[in-house]
């Protein structure tokens, strides 16, 4: 064909094309009526005890504890292995499990630190517990421990939606390879973090009086460090003896770089932290202001953040020796996401409430972080100290008219303040275990969640080791 007739023969296909209208072919589930084709089919795809919506820390722990006590037990998670910020954020370390020495956090959440400790996937840093760790061994013992107590995991589903029969969930509607299912459970357990099924149900949410959420941070790990130097040995670790782990150093240098105008992203810290293998950190440095439960908003910043993460490699190379041969060698499946919402519960734990260390007769499980709340916009972070554990209330648990909803983890029931400090590992991980353990309870019992014998259900968290 002449190259002119190609052309010609090309430009006419391309018109045609445009000019089409095409319908796509749709394939209708049998049995389907006409007045059906418009809707999805709905697969039933189990019927359960408990199920638990999201396998973050507080998520495997109460799947985990459900199971030991008995219940059926199913748990949801959006992506193919467990974990949530520690595993999808890079979020490291675990934070924290003792206070001087003597645990704060016990029970199941500290058999899983030990298990992985002798995996060779964790180093507890005394005498706060801190915990170091390796993330794809956390994936595999938070597996096994779930698998080993007979849960049933539904990976790679997204939670889509639930049916209500007033204020009982009956069930939830999840979307995966097999295509839109439902589940049934007589008692469900929202550990997603963000309160996705308590905001599905209907579920009165927290409301923040300024409006403002603290920042999200994209973490990822350098490759190729210098973590035998004097700069990272001091601030790798964060055992509050070997001085702060905010890396001062190089903080001082980046904000010097920003009064000379040079283009500097927001950032925190930032805080270099251990993975247990020799040349390599979890960096925790960008910051982004952002609503985690928009997605829009949410694919926004972590567009932004990316591009900051090798802006910052860019700066820690020039200007840093340590660094100066450093790669991105993995960034968080997800940017890392600190205060989202939060349920209006039976009782909602307050700063004073926290910070004073007040014991409520239904008190199970515990705190000791520092109230930690980031700036979203600039540098700033405002720290409080905490003088002695603080405790958390079943009542935080659970929503007045809700009869079979528990919730565990950064969206139970708590002020701002609070939050600040919850919202960390080893509390959601604490969280996580008593909600587990009540669900099963009212499973057996056949109550409602506010009805169960909290007095019975401590004795419980006791008997596995939780510190109350």
């Amino acid at each position: 064909m002449a190259e002119k007739s190609r052309r010609a023969f090309l430009k006419e296909g391309v018109a045609a094309l445009a000019a089409a209208t095409f319908v796509p072919k749709v394939v209708y589930a049998k049995g389907q009526t006409e007045a059906d084709k418009h809707s999805f089919s709905v697969t039933p795809a189990g019927n359960y005890d408990v199920i638990v919506c999201g396998g973050g820390p507080a998520g495997f722990i109460a799947a985990t504890a459900a199971a030991r006590q008995g219940a059926k037990t199913a748990l949801i998670e959006k992506y193919g292995f467990l974990g949530g910020m520690a595993t999808a954020g890079f979020v490291t370390p675990l934070s924290v499990f003792a206070f001087k020495g003597d645990l704060v956090i016990g029970g199941i959440p500290w058999d899983f630190v030990k298990r992985l400790e002798a995996m060779g996937g964790a180093f507890i840093e005394w005498p706060k517990a801190n915990v170091d760790f390796d993330v794809e061994l956390y994936k595999l013992c938070a597996q096994r421990m779930v698998l080993e107590n007979g849960v049933s995991m539904l990976m790679h589903t997204s939670l889509i939606g639930c049916e209500m029969d007033g204020k009982r969930i009956r069930k939830v509607f999840v979307e995966n390879k097999n295509g839109i299912e439902a589940l049934t459970a007589k008692v469900f357990i929202d550990t997603t973090g963000d309160g996705d099924l308590a905001h599905m149900a209907g579920v009165p949410m927290q409301k923040n009086p300024d409006g403002e959420l603290q920042p999200a941070s994209f973490c990822f790990i350098l490759s190729d460090v210098d973590t035998e130097s004097d700069l990272l040995k001091k601030c790798m670790y964060h055992n509050g003896i070997n001085g702060p782990s905010q890396c001062r150093p190089v903080r001082e240098k980046l904000m010097k770089l920003k009064e000379a105008g040079e283009d500097i992203p927001d950032f925190g810290g930032p805080w270099f932290n251990n993975v247990l293998h020799k040349g390599s950190v979890a960096v925790n440095i960008t910051r982004i202001a952002t609503n985690s439960c928009d997605n829009r908003d949410f694919t926004r910043a972590e567009c932004q953040l990316r591009e900051d993460i090798f802006k910052f490699t860019d700066l820690l190379k020039k200007n840093f020796k340590e660094f100066k041969d450093c790669y991105v060698s993995a960034c968080a499946p997800q940017a890392g996401i600190r205060e989202s919402r939060r349920i209006v519960g039976v009782h909602t734990v307050t700063a004073e409430e926290y910070v004073n260390a007040y014991h409520y007769e239904d008190s199970i499980s515990r705190g000791i972080h520092p109230i930690d709340i980031h700036a979203s916009k600039g540098t700033s972070q405002t720290r409080i100290d905490l003088k002695q554990p603080a405790y958390v209330p079943y009542r935080a648990l659970i929503a007045a008219d809700f009869p079979n909803l528990l919730v565990a983890g950064r969206c139970i029931s708590t002020d701002r303040q609070a939050l600040a400090s919850l919202r960390v590992q080893g509390s959601c991980m604490g969280t996580g275990q008593a909600a587990g353990a009540a669900a099963a309870m009212s499973v057996q019992s056949g109550k409602a969640v506010q009805n169960i014998n909290t007095d019975a259900l401590v004795s419980i968290l006791k008997k596995w080791g939780a510190v109350l």
